[in-house]
């Protein structure tokens, strides 16, 4: 029976020849990953399992991200109940202050998702990987703490759609459009527990970085998981960093689709998502005159490398408008550091903006950049949902570094070619 990438990824990892939509089936995982928030719940309910020992030191992972550097006494306390089981257990893949990143970002850099990979993590953007040929959602606390304990976890085999991309986008068009593009068209509910299989010509034109931001909002779409099939830019990435052999996973021609859909990149503009919801998008001819208070570039859908300095591209020379709070996150200190030593840096601070540590902190409206109300906030992040940045009167506008540095200078959400013409 034909299956299609991401059931052949489960039925490889479950042991079996075969799997079809609908099958719970168990498998072996070669990773679990939990953040500062969601760790110290895992960690609770593993000890209530009575398990001495994680099933494997090296293939467990925790990222003190979302309030770290800490924000108060409480996440301290989260912090170091993750930090003194990561002790306790010798874990090899323990990212604290001063090594940790962004989680998303930081994982494909370290080479700790691989293509072919099952990854559970306890985020809900851990379909992340999706981008590197691996099959990776996000989990709950409970689920982190099994598959801490055993090395596995229960899936139930997603249907899938499939998404063929064609051509190239244009300049300053980027996987944030294409994404946000496609949210717009099926809603947040389109792909319900099923994978989104992106596939086609227009795959080859499209860097990591954008499908990495792809698959990490797949679940914005209410998808298990996102998946592109591993091709020789996959590849390339991961030469010299992956901690193990890739084993690509190619969908059977014949493979079956709940849907399929044909996307022409070429044809793509600017998207933003108004709120309370992703699905609210706008081209930015549609936009029309929407003042704002604060940028944010950065999380782990636009922190990387070429985000930033697409940012950059636009702002340098510049200044952000006097009204706007500009704030620049690095997803992580290599990214940082890169930003530096380049330049870009200072080509923020020039233009009146603050660049920070790695953090998910406004992402999530945890601090570092909370929403008063009656704010609004142009944003590179991946959720806008209502007080996902602070008060609840607040709004938050989705879009790409492009857009959100052009709005920076201009004061109200603009497009990059009001800025650069």
């Amino acid at each position: 029976m034909a299956m299609t990438a991401s059931q052949k990824i489960l039925a490889w990892h479950a042991g079996l020849d075969h799997v079809e939509p609908g099958q719970l089936v168990l498998c072996r995982l070669d990773r679990v990953l939990g953040n500062d928030i969601t760790s110290p719940v895992a960690i609770r309910e593993f000890r209530k399992m009575g398990v001495k020992e994680v099933f494997d030191k090296d293939k467990v992972t925790m990222v003190m991200d979302h309030f770290a550097p800490n924000k108060d006494i409480k996440a301290a306390a989260q912090c170091q109940t993750c930090r003194n089981f990561a002790g306790e257990q010798d874990l090899s893949g323990f990212y604290d202050v001063g090594r940790m990143g962004i989680e998303h970002a930081l994982l494909p850099e370290q080479g700790l998702a691989v293509t072919g990979d099952l990854i559970i993590g306890a985020d809900s953007h851990t379909c992340t990987y999706g981008a590197l040929g691996a099959f990776s959602t996000g989990v709950g606390s409970t689920d982190m703490a099994f598959g801490m304990a055993t090395g596995k976890a229960w899936f139930k085999v997603p249907s899938a759609i499939r998404f063929v991309l064609r051509g190239r986008m244009p300049k300053y068009v980027s996987g944030k459009d294409l994404i946000l593009h496609i949210i717009g068209m099926i809603g947040v509910d389109g792909a319900l527990y099923r994978s989104m299989e992106f596939t086609g010509d227009g795959v080859a034109s499209l860097s990591i970085e954008d499908r990495l931001t792809v698959c990490n909002m797949a679940i914005e779409a209410g998808a298990k998981n996102g998946i592109f099939e591993a091709d020789q830019v996959t590849l390339a990435y991961e030469k010299g960093r992956a901690l193990h052999d890739p084993m690509v996973f190619r969908a059977d021609p014949d493979a079956k689709y709940d849907e399929v859909y044909e996307i022409d990149l070429g044809s793509l503009r600017p998207t933003v998502a108004f709120p309370h919801l992703p699905e609210n998008t706008r081209t930015i001819d549609q936009v029309g005159n929407v003042p704002i208070d604060q940028v944010v570039i950065g999380s782990c859908t636009n922190g990387l490398y070429k985000d930033i300095k697409e940012a950059a591209d636009i702002i340098r020379g510049r200044k952000a408008a006097k009204n706007v709070r500009v704030i620049v996150i690095p997803a992580t200190p290599s990214i940082y550091l890169r930003c530096v030593e380049e330049g870009l840096v200072k080509d923020f601070i020039q233009a009146g903006c603050i660049v920070s540590t790695p953090t998910c902190g406004p992402c999530l409206g945890g601090y570092m950049g909370v929403l008063a109300a009656g704010e609004r906030a142009v944003s590179t992040t991946n959720r806008n949902f209502v007080g996902r940045m602070g008060h609840t009167a607040s709004e938050v506008y989705l879009a790409s570094p492009a857009v959100a540095a052009a709005s920076a200078i201009l004061g109200r959400i603009a497009g990059p070619e009001e800025v650069l013409s």
